[in-house]
């Protein structure tokens, strides 16, 4: 893991460097599951046409794209700091349909209350200051509008955590080598799962920023949680 003050730069350019197979490399970590988890998110999003969403860490626009596909008549604004990966996104099908931002996590370029829904995907892990970026996001979110997240967490110490880091630290780094040339990216993400909060910490980081009815749920035997709470 890259020293704190040296970190937003790293994930920048590591997303910068991966960002034309970061779709496919998704599908094959998650064996395809990350698509169901995007699909919950924006269920528990509970968006009303007409209503707007920040997809925040959008990347190449999964969620935001995933959103419009369930609630047609949406405002879906996809917000990220780096270029490259919202480049990807554009040119996918409904890409057009987005309101691409580039934008810092930690100081988002939105009024208060300007959202119905904040939803992120894999964000969280990644920046230096996790409550600052929760209260950015409840900063930016209306009065019963939902924040959902999904990250890693990780893997609890059982009988299948050898099995899990062994996916973790040998699996995705060798197909991440393969199929982006990067091994130091694949390196890096699943040393970044076992560092991140706990999805009991994460959530107490929710209630901290204000926000009630939290609550998660952990998939992918337990490497993944979707977390969720209301302004």
């Amino acid at each position: 893991m890259p020293p704190a003050a040296e970190r937003a730069s790293f994930v920048r350019a590591m997303f910068a460097s991966i960002a034309p197979r970061y779709d496919l490399m998704n599908r094959l970590m998650t064996l395809g599951q990350d698509r169901a988890w995007r699909r919950e998110v924006v269920r528990r999003a509970t968006l009303g046409a007409g209503q707007r969403v920040l997809d925040l860490g959008t990347g190449t626009g999964d969620i935001a794209l995933e959103a419009l596909r369930q609630v047609p008549g949406i405002l879906a604004v996809g917000a990220d700091f780096t270029p490259e990966m919202m480049r990807v996104g554009r040119s996918r099908a409904g890409g057009a349909q987005v309101r691409w931002v580039v934008a810092d996590a930690l100081h988002l370029p939105f009024a208060r209350g300007s959202f119905e829904a904040v939803t992120s995907g894999y964000l969280l892990r990644n920046v230096t200051d996790v409550p600052q970026a929760l209260v950015e996001q409840q900063r930016v979110l209306r009065s019963q509008g939902c924040i959902v997240c999904l990250d890693t967490t990780p893997p609890a110490r059982n009988l299948l955590r050898p099995f899990i880091r062994f996916h973790l630290h040998v699996m995705i780094p060798l197909v991440g080598r393969i199929i982006t040339g990067s091994s130091a990216a694949y390196t890096y993400l699943p040393d970044s799962t076992e560092a991140f909060h706990t999805a009991e910490k994460l959530a107490d980081h929710l209630r901290e920023v204000g926000l009630r009815e939290v609550g998660f749920a952990r998939r992918m035997l337990g490497t993944m949680a979707i977390h969720w709470g209301v302004k």
